[in-house]
């Protein structure tokens, strides 16, 4: 089963700002959680309302969260480990 993916405007900034090849990376990844929602190098991250998950690419993390009814993968926040783990509510 396919999911949609959807990038928040963070998502997309910091997309559109890393190299070149980051970026083949990061969408590589995100496109691989369209037919593998929870891959082996998923975990689950704790402290949110929402069921949130992280995958690694390099130093990067991707934060996103997936709507299983919908068939939907929401990816929220790309950003280093430092950063992408503070709210910013």
């Amino acid at each position: 089963m396919t999911y949609t993916l959807s990038y928040s405007n963070q998502a997309v900034k910091s997309i559109k700002n890393a190299e070149k090849e980051l970026q083949q990376r990061i969408l590589k990844k995100a496109e691989e959680l369209q037919t593998k929602p929870f891959p082996k190098d998923a975990k689950s991250i704790t402290g949110y309302m929402e069921k949130m998950f992280r995958v690694r690419v390099g130093d990067l993390r991707i934060i996103y969260e997936v709507d299983e009814t919908a068939k939907l993968i929401g990816v929220i926040k790309i950003d280093k480990r430092s950063r992408v783990y503070k709210r910013h509510d």
